[in-house]
């Protein structure tokens, strides 16, 4: 079971004692996010007329926007990610291909070099009998 922080934080010019298993750094990023929408929204003088259940509710849509906003970018990026693993495994499977082929390629130069020195070998062999023939 994981250690649970507990940390006070202002939130709307009110002080909340919150309690998690996240550290208190992220803790007070959380308040520091929540003062920064109530800002936000507090600049529109529309807002500011609004009752307090009325504000509450529009913060938390803006949050809840945030929050699948930020989910669907995520699910993008991991298409993303999906998608360059993919040409990544190709690109490295080519390679083995191209890879192996060169290896072949290399092979048959040698057998065929091996095959160019033992003709002229035989070659010169010949000459050299031919010569001493006469």
């Amino acid at each position: 079971m994981s250690v649970k922080t507990e940390t006070e934080v202002m939130i709307g010019g009110k002080v909340y004692t919150l309690r998690g298993s996240e550290s208190e750094e992220y803790l007070q990023r959380v308040a520091i996010y929540l003062n920064n929408k109530i800002a936000e929204y507090n600049k529109l003088e529309s807002f500011r007329k609004q009752s307090v259940d009325y504000k509450n509710v529009l913060v938390q849509l803006n949050i809840a926007d945030d929050y699948f906003q930020a989910k669907k970018k995520i699910a993008k990026l991991e298409e993303e990610l999906e998608r360059k693993e993919k040409e990544l495994y190709d690109l490295k499977h080519d390679l083995i291909s191209t890879q192996i082929k060169l290896e072949n390629t290399e092979k048959g130069i040698k057998s065929m070099q091996e095959e160019l020195n033992e003709g002229t070998r035989k070659m010169m062999r010949m000459e050299a009998e031919l010569k001493n023939s006469r």
